[in-house]
């Protein structure tokens, strides 16, 4: 059973004879939205869609919190004016768009998000917090929460580690005034008077008001208490929040009491989600592009489909990632596969419930591998005539009406995020490659070369030809002919693509005109214009080399231990599978391993010494059986491996990729 038919079911047996559910999500217009807000949508919509599976009405309501006051101005916002910190404590909604259009600064990335997840086709009812509340609809829970102001403390004093200051209670109110003057919550209520409701204040900028909150609206309730009222004021049956709100003692549990205490009701189905994670160039694609995290981001590479596939495979409590490295195409391959056995009947349940949570009536998907169309696509340069006769050279058909939903979206991930694996034809001949050769190399490019431009042929062929023409220099009962196939083909990718290494050598020279490559294979002319005077490409800067010092005196040996004192140090072999950088962290990463049995999260500080790239995929030692600590704000469970000496600083120690995750070492 899917995740979110568990989560109907738990709600259809708390209210079963309820006309329609309400699953809700909200977000604050607080900037450009992110892709970890999306899961918040994401988690309601399958939710609603599970509920109609069971044969139930149900409502997906989403709330923009644009009442909430403005806390920090955005990078991208700071970016484009001055001045901007201002506006800090004034309500979204009051605060002017920053990028000198109509509207305010809520309405900008609000009209921002919509206009992105238009793709999905999620139905949502919208409701606009600054609207309800200045409009007066929460009046009478405003009031509730006022006269009950005593108890609404004690509920969250109760959740507090620390004692109560004297007098706080009493000086405790519920809820904040948007000051007239100067527009923002900078207020501090004074005094309240429980019979007419009227309350005083003061503010910050020096203005001093009464404010009558059976008239006057422009206030919010403190977030606890809101929450709860809008779950009352909205007959709301499930809402879901990130781990944080999930967290023993944080937002839900806090808000639940309130709701029950407070408003007389019981608080809606919850579902606490991990956050999103990035994987890949993605950072450094932001950071030198100016391109948020957002959905609109996203759908440069990913299909809203496969977005969603994502959301809906995974857990509410499970973390993934979205890639930017080779990790998308093989995410496009599984949604592949799934999505094909859901078309052909053969998808089991839970299957089949995911990928019905990801697509609509209208939805005809084409599965042309991903991995195929930026393979070949590189080759080409994304000119579809040209796609469509190199998937008729190697028998999958395809016609532009096949692929025309992914091009883009390989091109884009190519281009953006992977540039380096783009298959791109040399512009010259590498002679220094040539000239470096031995007779017998050389006569093997000679003899492919000839093979090439005079032989008919087709793939079987030609691939029998690759493999051939070493053994008929080197001949076939060479021990080690198939290292010299290797070396072989090695060199021509260098000389076609300036890589060692590429798509399959025989399927790469049949499926692009012959006419492109051959020069490149061809040494029996002089060295041309351009060959002899090539541009040489400016230097990328490279990062400054850390200077280290005499290595530190060698310490004396430690006293003898048993081996069974050894034996109780856990030490693994386990593969570095990501590697993050930790917020306001100076000198320590994230580093997600396998160790065998599962993942595991260890942070260590060779920030310094390494950059992610280096590490992610390689194998170390781990001190798997090391009592968790927490550092950096996150959750340690183990320490890597390292020698750390003045003379070299902290090098981790690797093992041979071949050595399995998971085995100990002894």
């Amino acid at each position: 059973m899917h995740w979110s038919d568990e989560i109907a079911q738990r709600i259809i047996a708390k209210r079963p004879d309820k006309e329609e559910y309400v699953c809700a999500a909200g977000i604050s217009p607080s900037g450009s939205i992110h892709i970890g807000n999306f899961r918040d949508i994401a988690t309601s919509y399958f939710v609603c869609k599970a509920l109609e599976r069971a044969g139930k009405k149900a409502r997906l309501l989403f709330s923009w919190d644009e009442l909430d006051r403005l806390r920090k101005v955005p990078k991208n916002v700071a970016a484009v004016t001055e001045g901007f910190e201002q506006y800090i404590g004034k309500a979204y909604v009051d605060v002017p768009n920053p990028f000198g259009e109509e509207g305010t600064y809520a309405e900008y990335f609000e009209k921002e998000f919509l206009e992105s997840i238009k793709a999905f086709h999620i139905d949502m009812d919208f409701k606009y917090q600054a609207e309800m509340y200045r409009s007066g609809k929460y009046k009478e829970h405003i009031i509730t929460a006022l006269d009950k102001r005593a108890e609404i403390f004690d509920i969250l004093d109760s959740f507090r580690t620390q004692d109560a200051e004297e007098g706080e209670k009493e000086r405790y109110y519920p809820t904040s005034i948007y000051c007239p003057e100067c527009g923002k919550d900078t207020t501090t209520i004074t005094a309240y008077d429980d019979e007419t409701k009227v309350a005083e204040y003061t503010c910050q900028c020096g203005h001093h008001g009464t404010f009558d909150f059976k008239t006057e609206h422009n206030c919010k309730l403190a977030w606890k208490v809101d929450w709860a009222m809008r779950w009352l004021y909205e007959g709301v049956d499930f809402e879901p929040g990130g781990k944080d709100h999930a967290s023993p003692g944080g937002s839900y549990d806090t808000s639940k009491v309130i709701a029950k205490k407070i408003f007389g009701i019981d608080a809606p189905e919850f579902q606490g989600y991990e956050f999103i994670g990035i994987k890949g160039v993605a950072g450094k694609m932001s950071g030198s592009s100016g391109l948020n995290m957002t959905p609109e981001t996203l759908l440069q590479f990913y299909q809203p489909e496969v977005i969603l596939w994502l959301y809906s495979k995974s857990e509410p409590t499970k973390a993934f990632d979205f890639c930017f490295d080779d990790g998308i195409l093989r995410q496009y391959f599984e949604f592949d596969k799934q999505y094909n056995e859901y078309k052909a009947g053969t998808a089991s349940e839970f299957v089949q419930t995911v990928i019905e949570n990801c697509i609509n009536e209208t939805t005809d998907i084409k599965t042309v591998p991903m991995s195929l169309l930026a393979q070949l696509g590189s080759i080409v340069d994304f000119n579809v005539p040209m796609m469509e006769t190199v998937f008729e050279k190697i028998n999958q058909p395809f016609k532009f009406e096949d692929f025309e939903q992914r091009l883009n979206l390989a091109k884009n991930w190519l281009e953006k995020c992977a540039p380096d694996q783009a298959n791109t034809l040399r512009a010259t001949r590498d002679w220094d490659l040539y000239e470096s050769l031995d007779d017998d190399q050389k006569k093997e490019l000679e003899m492919l070369h000839d093979y090439i431009k005079t032989q008919e042929y087709d793939l079987d062929t030609l691939n029998a030809q690759l493999y051939a023409i070493p053994k008929k220099i080197y001949g076939e009962d060479r021990e080690d002919i198939k290292k010299l196939q290797r070396e072989f083909f090695k060199i021509v990718y260098k000389l076609l693509i300036a890589k060692e290494k590429g798509p399959r050598l025989y399927l790469f020279l049949y499926a692009i005109d012959k006419e492109r490559y051959l020069n490149l294979l061809d040494f029996s002319t002089p060295k041309t214009e351009a060959e002899l005077n090539p541009v040489v490409e400016e230097e990328v800067e490279a990062k400054p080399e850390r200077v280290y010092g005499d290595p530190d005196p060698v310490k004396p040996i430690e006293d003898e231990i048993t081996i069974d004192d050894f034996f109780k140090v856990d030490l693994r072999v386990c593969k570095i599978i990501k590697c993050q950088e930790i917020r306001k962290a100076h000198r320590n990463y994230k580093i997600t391993v396998n160790d065998g049995l599962k993942e595991r999260v260890i942070v260590s500080s060779i920030k310094e010494e390494y950059e992610p790239e280096e590490l992610i995929g390689k194998k170390i030692i781990v001190v798997a059986n090391l009592k968790p600590a927490r550092l950096t704000g996150v959750q340690s469970e183990g320490m890597l491996v390292a020698a750390t000496n003045n003379a070299c600083g902290c090098k981790v120690i690797f093992v041979d990729d071949m050595v399995p995750e998971g085995t100990r070492i002894c």
